[in-house]
């Protein structure tokens, strides 16, 4: 029980070992120092099939038959060079990472260029965890590859150390080299269900609610619990349509503040959820809205580069930049 823990180990000292470097940045040139090449399996085997062709070679005094188990034994050794060859002289750099959220899959791209004469085939590029990708890449050209891993919470995502290998052509050699980019993927709060926008604040910016008798009406949606009961539709409910809550919109033009310190007394990823949510609804009406945090406020503003920067804070509210 214990053999399967001992590879693994052996492995992770192996690669510790293999990578002391530190995180890399801009272009990586794989060279005779970062390829390592080890048999495979099916390397083992075929090893084996030829013992017992030249066992029955010496046997019978096969001259064809020593001819061809020292041409196929050749022609396995010269997979390891092609193996080798496969990677060689490869240029690697990563690309930039689009923001996500929580719960999506972050597509961290990374551009390989061969500028070799030769076609680069069946290139595999993975995580620890099983996370990967399958390419070739045509000589004297560069590709954009592209490598999906989970984004389970907000904040910053690494990369982490990639592994990079090909089995080309037959299988019987395994070269391979480790990547670890200096690159992140930021990860946004995970918007929370569709929720009525807060109330406008005045024009003048002094931060008053504005009391409206004529706020628009935006629709119905299924009733949340902790949803106010002014605002439960109680005709839908007596028509038999269901538990249903009435949403506003606030008017184009008027400051919307989205503010920690007026949400309820819920958990801290909640409130970031919550403003999340308002964020994206407050920038699809086009309304001009801030954001309040415990930590700092952005002013009231409207356009994609607002929208970024306020979920920025989100993402990054209570995170440690390293």
């Amino acid at each position: 029980m214990k053999l399967p823990n001992i590879r693994v180990s052996f492995k992770q000292k192996f690669r510790d070992w293999a990578f002391r470097r530190t995180v890399e940045t801009g272009t990586v040139l794989l060279n005779q120092r970062r390829i390592y090449i080890l048999p495979t399996r099916q390397s083992f085997a075929f090893g084996a099939v030829l013992l017992l062709m030249l066992l029955g070679d010496i046997n019978y005094n096969l001259s064809l038959g020593y001819m061809l188990t020292f041409l196929l034994a050749t022609s396995g050794g010269l997979t390891m060079l092609y193996a080798f060859r496969n990677m060689a002289r490869l240029e690697i750099h990563a690309g930039y990472v689009e923001p996500v959220f929580a719960g999506e899959q972050a597509r961290f791209v990374f551009h390989f260029n061969n500028p070799g004469p030769l076609e680069r085939h069946a290139l595999h590029l993975h995580d620890d965890d099983g996370h990967e990708t399958v390419f070739d890449l045509p000589a004297r050209a560069s590709t954009a590859v592209e490598l999906a891993l989970p984004a389970p919470q907000r904040g910053w995502l690494d990369s982490g150390r990639l592994t990079l290998h090909t089995r080309f052509p037959l299988g019987l050699f395994n070269a391979w080299t480790y990547l670890h980019f200096d690159v992140r993927a930021l990860v946004y709060p995970k918007p929370a269900a569709p929720q009525p926008l807060p109330v406008a604040a005045s024009p003048d910016g002094s931060g008053k609610t504005t009391v409206r008798g004529d706020e628009d009406f935006f629709g119905l949606r299924n009733y949340v619990a902790g949803d106010a009961l002014p605002r439960i539709a109680w005709k839908a409910l007596a028509r038999e349509q269901g538990l249903q809550v009435k949403q506003f919109s606030a008017q184009q033009g008027q400051q919307l503040w989205l503010d920690w310190s007026q949400l309820p007394d819920i958990a801290a990823e909640r409130k970031l959820e919550l403003l999340t949510r308002w964020v994206l609804d407050a920038e699809a009406q086009g309304l001009h809205y801030g954001l309040r945090l415990p930590d700092g406020e952005t002013a009231p503003q409207h356009g994609a580069a607002h929208r970024a920067e306020c979920l920025r804070r989100l993402a990054l509210f209570g995170v440690h930049e390293a």
